[in-house]
């Protein structure tokens, strides 16, 4: 079997640029998993530069069967990436190039390897705007962004990845490449593939282009960060702005737990005594801006917040939004192990996710932080555990059942940002009916009949 695949390789190199295929122990092993537990050794790592060797690689694996595990940068969080059955492992680390940022037509067609913050800071930079801001935008791609439908807090005023998808190229499971979708902000030619291929999750195919919407750059932001003496308050505080009509472009939330390990964390007495948080993020013109921002606040005074700073323009704000990105590695300072899941609620069940949490914490005598993106009920439930863990600990845990069973029962999902890959995959069936795994079944029989993307996941 070994001389066999040897053979392979060294068949499939041939077909490639030089250093496009690589069968070292350290690549292999740099490839083998995600930030999940998970890992699992590729028997080889290919490293494209180009759709036409993408195309090549496909042809190759689908004609002699080899699975293929596609692969962005890496800082997934539910071992989507993992290659569980060996074979390649095909990053599209080298495809980086943002190919055209359109001031016109206000779109950016860039490869899937564009590091999202890079394609941010360059549209800016031309008066315009990528919203999609998931918490690593610092590192993660926009091919992994597609495969996983990213959001972020911005996506309760602007929306999620999907929503600026536009275009794609994509190669199939059999070689074969497509471009579908255009660059126009509306079609309706046709089944909408664009938005079909995104969130994905590498099962279907292998994205090589995206055309992507951009919109006019708002040019004054401001945001209030809040802290209160409870996180029902802080959720109250959620209510009071929906109803007096505000639509942030940003709204989060975070528990008594999350926030003493960010005091710890960052030195700071700010949120000291804090047992609820809430960052309001606004952005447009600076007249409107700055007057929703003073209402806001009168709006919240009457639940007696500890208290409220503001920041005012894009440095400050980001300054404010510094705090928030501490939140998950002040969870890891902790010293347990924090098993990170992105539930998502229908929005008036959101203090009854927080009280079902504390539940949780006191039922099973185990730290459970609540953080994220409370205006759209996307929250980060983080069941921290104490022995040394494993992905096993993970499906074993029954703390995490009985939130997803809870969550489900209340009309919500199990992933709103990550996706299932092999973190979630224990509670698919509890997460779609027989009729839905059916048609997803269908679906990947259709374009991928030898099973050969990413296999091991969910399907």
């Amino acid at each position: 079997m070994k001389k066999t695949r040897a053979k392979l390789w060294k068949g499939l190199q041939g077909r490639l640029a030089s250093g496009e295929l690589k069968l070292d122990v350290p690549t292999l092993e740099s490839h083998s998993g995600d930030k999940w537990f998970a890992a699992s050794l590729p028997e080889a790592v290919a490293i494209p530069r180009s759709v036409k060797s993408v195309s090549s690689i496909l042809q190759f694996a689908y004609r002699h069967d080899i699975p293929v595990t596609p692969r962005g940068a890496g800082y997934g969080y539910v071992g989507g990436c993992v290659p569980s059955r060996g074979g390649i492992a095909l990053s599209l680390a080298r495809m980086g190039r943002i190919r055209e940022i359109n001031q016109k037509d206000f779109v950016a067609v860039v490869q899937p390897g564009v590091v999202t913050a890079a394609l941010q800071g360059a549209v800016e930079a031309k008066g315009l705007y990528y919203p999609p801001d998931p918490a690593s935008r610092s590192d993660c791609s926009i091919g992994g962004n597609i495969a996983t439908n990213a959001g972020g807090p911005r996506c309760l005023k602007y929306g999620v990845t999907s929503d600026y998808v536009l275009g794609l190229q994509v190669v199939l499971a059999d070689g074969a490449i497509v471009s579908i979708g255009s660059r126009t902000h509306k079609n309706k030619t046709g089944f909408d593939f664009a938005r079909f291929f995104t969130g994905s999750e590498g099962l279907l195919g292998i994205v090589t282009q995206a055309t992507l919407k951009l919109l006019p750059l708002p040019p004054f932001s401001a945001a209030l960060s809040v802290g209160f003496g409870s996180i029902n308050d802080a959720a109250k505080g959620i209510d009071l702005i929906f109803k007096s009509g505000f639509m942030p472009s940003a709204l989060e939330i975070a528990d008594e737990f999350t926030l003493k390990a960010a005091t710890k964390r960052t030195g700071s007495d700010l949120l000291s005594g804090c047992c609820g948080h809430l960052i309001i993020e606004l952005d447009g013109q600076e007249r409107s801006v700055r007057g929703e921002l003073k209402d806001i606040k009168r709006l919240l005074a009457v639940l007696k917040p500890r208290f409220i700073n503001q920041a005012l323009g894009k440095q400050a704000v980001e300054s404010l939004w510094q705090l928030r990105r501490e939140f998950s590695y002040s969870l890891r300072d902790t010293g347990f192990i924090k098993l990170n899941h992105d539930i998502v609620v229908p929005r008036g069940r959101l203090i009854e996710l927080l009280k079902f949490a504390g539940r949780l914490q006191k039922k099973h005598k185990m730290p459970v932080a609540c953080f994220g993106h409370a205006g759209d009920g996307n929250i980060h439930v983080n069941v921290m555990v104490e022995n040394e863990s494993s992905e096993h600990a993970e499906f074993d845990n029954p703390v995490i059942d009985e939130l997803f069973r809870w969550v489900v029962k209340s009309g919500g999902v199990i992933t709103g940002e990550h996706g299932i890959g092999l973190a979630r995959k224990p509670w698919w069936s509890l997460a779609a009916s027989p009729e839905v795994r059916k048609l997803h079944k269908s679906v990947k029989q259709a374009l991928d009949p030898k099973g050969i993307l990413n296999p091991g996941k969910f399907i």
